[in-house]
């Protein structure tokens, strides 16, 4: 027996696997390339995950405000009753006391002085940004109408639905009652076909031609066909490629990166009756036409950046039901990033971004960053925040009477040693 120990354990032996399984058969199976494990093996931006993170918590608390908004009461909640309504509104790693320690310039805890249990209601710093961002919502009315219209332009059967909007209407950048506001105060652009579709009403002989769009690609285009120098063909069909640093770089793929920017296809607000995938080349032009869509679509959005699954909601509509659209964005990843922090997966526009940042930023954006930055100060004491414990502010609102804890022996005191 100790020589047949020494024999297997010596690390010379010409049995691998020790002298009786030696001559077993062992089948080796190929390593699996699907979007699964693409996904999982990508190059990560560890900026634009930590930017999808923060943008998921800001929709976790617009998602609490809408909730604790509509209390008839008053716009204040008792922390036993949050705690069942968190789930609700997608709270579900952390419980709502630690989601209230954790921002405390959003949240404000205090005693109702009629009940005398811990409430909570939002800071006056969070809410006035919320109701600037509902103005500037609302004074963007014709930009929003510039939108819907791109987007009907984008269909090919110059319909949408109703649905597919309302999941990326923050993302848009539309007022929550979009339906009436926008599409019914407009009736002479829109038309509602039914309660969850609508289209674009075409112009008479007697009315203006209908504008034709351009796509927001088409100004980098011809940017870098005037500056740079580049021959047409070389920029006609081309797309901005930004890789993430420690993208490794194959062998031949930049030849095929190369004839792929060269590839014609059929622009986005470009009309076709229908999509021929089987023809020669045809399936690289459809997907290069998603390609554009996709992009076009991203470009309408205020932060570049929309969640992958809300976007399965156009693809009947933009004629990209043949494609997988998470395969689509992991094969071109100079274009799109997919993030995958947390439970929900986002996609980022990585031209729009420079080390984290959005490059170009509108109105609705500055007030969305200000609201990102009171739930970054986290627990740190600001000038305002110690104001506010110093005030002792226990009211639910403005209008209640103010009282503090303790408060009913003062008479009792005064009393005691006036006598």
């Amino acid at each position: 027996m100790r020589i047949l120990h020494r024999f297997t354990t010596t690390h010379h032996t010409q049995f691998t696997r020790g002298p009786f399984t030696a001559a077993t058969q062992t089948r080796f199976k190929k390593p699996a390339n699907t979007a699964q494990t693409r996904l999982e093996t990508r190059t990560r931006d560890l900026k634009l995950d930590l930017l999808a993170f923060h943008h998921r918590r800001l929709a976790l608390v617009l998602s609490l405000h809408t909730l604790v908004s509509a209390k008839k009461r008053g716009p204040f909640i008792s922390l036993n009753l949050l705690s069942r309504w968190a789930p609700h509104a997608g709270v579900k790693t952390l419980t709502a006391g630690e989601f209230l320690r954790k921002y405390p310039h959003v949240f404000e805890v205090f005693t109702d002085p009629v009940r005398r249990n811990q409430c909570c209601k939002f800071t006056p710093n969070f809410v006035q940004l919320i109701n600037l961002e509902n103005e500037n919502l609302t004074l963007m009315e014709h930009t929003n109408v510039i939108k819907i219209k791109k987007i009907l332009s984008m269909s090919v059967t110059g319909i949408i639905h109703l649905h597919a909007i309302r999941l990326i209407r923050r993302e848009l950048g539309l007022p929550e009652n979009f339906r009436d506001s926008i599409i019914k105060k407009h009736h002479d652009t829109f038309r509602m076909i039914d309660a969850e579709t609508f289209e674009l009403i075409e112009p008479n002989e007697n009315e203006e031609a209908l504008v034709i769009f351009s796509a927001e690609v088409e100004k980098w285009r011809e940017n870098e066909f005037e500056q740079k120098w580049l021959s047409e063909f070389e920029t006609k069909y081309a797309f901005p490629i930004n890789f993430p640093t420690g993208f490794k770089i194959v062998r031949g793929f930049k030849e095929k990166l190369k004839n792929w920017q060269r590839l014609s296809y059929v622009k986005p607000y470009e009309k076709i009756e229908k999509v021929r995938v089987g023809t020669c080349g045809g399936v690289d032009r459809y997907e290069k036409r998603a390609v554009g869509v996709i992009h076009e679509l991203l470009c309408l959005t205020v932060e570049k950046m929309v969640e992958v699954e809300r976007l399965v909601h156009f693809k009947k509509d933009l004629g990209l039901e043949v494609v997988n659209l998470r395969e689509l964005l992991l094969k071109h990843p100079g274009i799109f990033y997919i993030s995958t922090r947390g439970t929900y997966q986002f996609v980022f526009l990585r031209e729009k971004y420079c080390r984290g940042c959005l490059v170009e930023a509108d109105a609705v954006f500055d007030v969305r960053r200000k609201m990102l930055e009171l739930m970054l100060f986290g627990c740190r004491n600001t000038r305002i925040l110690k104001e506010q414990r110093d005030d002792g502010r226990c009211v639910a609102n403005e209008e209640t009477v103010t009282r503090r804890d303790g408060d009913f022996v003062l008479p009792i005191l005064e009393c005691q040693f006036g006598k």
